[in-house]
């Protein structure tokens, strides 16, 4: 199974050329979430975005598709007229996409590429070759250092301007709205409303999501008012005291539908350490012990301590 090579087809002015990096190429069949037929389209992976060409030769792409609204990925076990073709899922926030590969070997290695540029990690659950492995890390290199050389096309949301009354939600995310969405589709199990930052950095937001043939989000703005409290903007607008208050309030008024997103996130459970090898310098990972500590033994009084009766 051997990775598509990766050509420039146009002069170093040409389209291609305005590009990211391409890190993979080659055909796949293609069904984005208001299609109701699959596409046969020369697919290249170019920083974190697939571009679609209908053939190898074009120069000018039809389509594009960001993978920075990614949720999941996984594989489609549905029969294809191609009995050797392999289908794919991919999940973003606004629909799924099905991509169909021209078999098996192609599906793995494309799933590879995918998640080094998303994770920007070579992923550990895929059954590749050595040298196909090889090709992932040299990936993600590039790709980090893509994103930290590129010129930012916009400046990234300050943080909160305005100090915040009370004490702060559990379900308070520091996020954007993108991020906020992507949370509560992956975690539906951990509650479905989010506070986070507004966008101009002066305001607070609460991300909602539910279920209506598919997600359905929804965003209100909590405005902080200046005689104090907050208030949510919304047609009759609601005032609370407390951010905890906003919460309660959305609660309330949705019969108990909206919870507040709480993700449990793990913890260690022991202490661990690493220490060199004295023999040969081998470091090794070390659970220190449970048991307690032994007491420290109590100090004798001083020489010379007078004591009165």
């Amino acid at each position: 199974m051997a990775a598509a090579p990766v050509r420039q087809r146009s002069g170093p002015g040409g389209p291609r050329a305005q590009l990211p990096p391409c890190y993979y190429e080659g055909y796949l069949e293609k069904r984005g979430p208001k299609e109701k037929a699959s596409r046969r389209l020369w697919t290249c992976l170019c920083g974190n975005t697939l571009y679609f060409f209908n053939n190898a030769k074009d120069i000018h792409y039809v389509e594009k598709l960001d993978l920075g609204g990614f949720v999941s990925l996984k594989d489609d076990c549905g029969r294809d007229r191609n009995l050797e073709a392999a289908r794919l899922i991919l999940r973003m926030k606004d629909g799924e996409t099905k991509l169909t590969a021209p078999n098996l070997e192609s599906r793995e290695l494309w799933k590879g590429f995918l998640y080094s540029v998303i994770d920007l990690n070579v992923p550990s659950c895929l059954t590749l070759l050595p040298g196909q492995l090889q090709m992932l890390r040299e990936v993600v290199d590039k790709e980090r250092s893509r994103r930290r050389t590129r010129t930012p096309t916009r400046a990234p949301p300050s943080p909160l301007s305005v100090p915040l009354v009370g004490e702060i939600p559990p379900c308070f995310r520091p996020v954007s709205r993108t991020e906020a969405e992507v949370l509560l589709e992956r975690h539906p199990d951990c509650g479905n409303m989010l506070l986070r930052p507004g966008r101009d950095g002066c305001s607070l937001a609460v991300t909602t999501r539910q279920d209506l043939n598919g997600s359905v989000f929804r965003h209100y703005r909590v405005t902080q008012r200046d005689q104090g409290g907050y208030v949510i903007d919304v047609e009759n607008p609601i005032p609370c005291a407390t951010l905890h208050e906003v919460i309660d309030a959305l609660v309330e008024k949705t019969a108990g539908t909206l919870q507040p997103f709480l993700l449990e996130e793990p913890y260690e459970e022991n202490i661990t350490y690493v220490s060199a090898n004295d023999e040969n310098g081998e470091r090794i990972l070390h659970t220190a012990p449970s048991s307690p500590l032994p007491k420290a033994p109590a100090l004798p009084p001083k020489q010379g301590t007078l004591f009165h009766t």
